[in-house]
């Protein structure tokens, strides 16, 4: 029986032992404030990115880098958000499309220019529901000062 069990183990071992080495790679950290996944960069992006809008814009979407520096130039274009220094739009557009990036097995192919345009008013809609709902808590982040 022992020997038997032993086998079993072995075989469990074997089965097991990967799974368990890909967790680490599948759970990152996040910032229970914001959602926001613990990273070169989270800080920025938060300071940023929650001045308008909940971090959950950020961590319910992904794209590429391309993506998000459309989504960064139509908030400045349309939505008054500020010109940041190249470092920071760096430091940002870094930490977007590493944690952000596009999925793997997506559904659809990269966003393009009517993507970017979907998702931006996507961000206006929000936008506008906060300004009709004033009272409503956002999560992660206050209005503008």
């Amino acid at each position: 029986m022992r020997v038997h069990s032993l086998r079993a183990l072995g075989v469990l071992g074997t089965v097991t032992a990967p799974l368990l080495m890909a967790t680490p790679a599948l759970s990152q950290e996040t910032d229970s404030a914001t959602g926001l996944i613990i990273a070169e960069g989270w800080q920025v992006v938060s300071a940023n990115c929650t001045v308008c809008h909940s971090a959950q814009l950020v961590t319910q979407n992904s794209g590429s880098r391309n993506h998000w520096q459309g989504l960064i130039r139509w908030m400045q274009d349309t939505q008054g958000l500020w010109a940041f220094t190249p470092e920071m739009e760096d430091t940002i557009l870094d930490y977007l499309a590493t944690h952000y990036g596009p999925k793997a097995g997506a559904r659809r192919p990269a966003a393009g220019p009517a993507s970017v345009a979907a998702a931006a008013q996507s961000l206006q809609d929000a936008r506008d529901n906060q300004r009709q709902h004033p009272g409503v808590a956002r999560r992660g982040g206050g209005g503008r000062h």
